[in-house]
């Protein structure tokens, strides 16, 4: 399906600053995805039905179906918050609302496109809870007068295809690794609520366990064909550890304030995302990174350097900038590359997908 609109139409839309942002295309900004439908439409749950069944179940007790709801307090929580953690808090709920909005639209689709009735189910119950979180982002941006048009972004978005492998591989990881970041932010303000400077914050832990549902759609989809585990996929495995974990790395070493402001420092808290992600993505991926080798901390550290010499480059512009920027991403991809020959670590999957630990 062609859901881009033309150019111009783009350029002559009316549309705020927070929606030009969500629609703007970068390597660190979420992308819309489109799909091979009838390869979905083939698979085979048969191998996992009682572990399906059970996955199933949960999504129709819906134990969250009130849980988006803000209460009457909601807005007087805010707290005053400097120019740079407003502008920091901004475009993580941005990037946050255009990420769960791009979930929402995917799953959406292949429900639209398929007839097998498990797929169908499934991603219109994923459909639904990333529809729940992009719309309640939405209501605190626009608290600050900043919502996203997602209908607009809808359309004017460009979409990426994605063969389904990448779709699963992909897409477990960005659930999991959701689920990692919301509770350990979670955990964090818990423990310190006067370090809560938006009530948002307060929902991620039921909101948490829906990201940890769908990655466990994703990963009983791999259980059913163990070949997507197999020969040359583990290269595609270890390629996609890689560029989602970079890719977190480098946005999150953009918002100093905001990790400030929670108590955290960007790198630990970073490193203690990975670490989780890394002990629950063993239930499927039969490889790791070692996220704990010096050089591969070396190599994050460079990608952060290497974006924000980019940055500066953009912002120069004209015939200088444009061969700073290439410069730039010529070594982006040179430390990327090194970053993927980093010797991973190997270990046999469980017998069964694992329930979310209490972190």
């Amino acid at each position: 399906m062609n859901h881009a609109i033309t150019a111009d139409k783009v350029k002559s839309a009316k549309v705020n600053q927070a929606t030009q942002k969500a629609n703007t295309e970068t390597l660190l900004t979420p992308r819309f995805y489109t799909t091979d439908f009838d390869a979905f439409d083939k698979l085979d749950l048969e191998p996992v039905r009682e572990e399906w069944d059970a996955l199933m179940q949960e999504f129709e007790n819906d134990a969250n179906s009130n849980h988006f709801e803000r209460d009457e307090s909601f807005q007087s929580e805010i707290k005053p918050m400097s120019k740079e953690l407003e502008k920091e808090f901004l475009g993580f709920m941005i990037s946050s609302v255009t990420s769960e909005y791009s979930g929402h639209v995917l799953y959406r689709d292949i429900a639209r496109k398929v007839e097998n009735p498990d797929v169908k189910q499934v991603m219109n119950y994923m459909a639904r809870d990333e529809s729940r979180h992009a719309g309640f982002i939405n209501y605190a941006l626009r608290d600050f007068g900043h919502p996203v048009n997602l209908m607009f972004l809808q359309k004017a978005k460009k979409y990426k295809f994605f063969k389904p492998k990448y779709i699963y591989y992909a897409t477990y990881l960005s659930e999991k690794i959701g689920y990692a970041r919301y509770i350990t932010i979670y955990r964090q303000l818990e423990a310190n609520p006067e370090r809560r400077f938006h009530p948002l914050f307060k929902w991620f832990e039921d909101w948490c366990n829906d990201e940890y549902r769908h990655g466990e759609v994703l990963a009983l989809i791999m259980k059913a064909d163990p070949k997507l585990q197999r020969g040359y996929n583990k290269l595609w495995i270890r390629f996609f550890l890689v560029a989602v974990y970079a890719t977190m790395y480098v946005r999150d070493h953009s918002r100093p304030y905001m990790h400030e402001a929670m108590g955290f420092e960007a790198t630990d808290y970073d490193h203690q995302v990975f670490d989780i992600t890394t002990e629950i993505s063993k239930q499927i991926f039969p490889l790791s990174l070692d996220t704990h080798n010096p050089a591969f901390r070396r190599g994050l550290d460079r990608l952060v350097k290497i974006s924000a010499s980019a940055d500066a480059a953009k912002a120069r512009g004209g015939l200088i900038g444009g061969i700073k920027r290439i410069g730039c991403s010529i070594a982006g991809a040179a430390v990327f590359l090194r970053l993927y020959t980093i010797k991973t670590k190997k270990h046999e999957l469980p017998g069964k997908v694992l329930k979310a630990p209490s972190w």
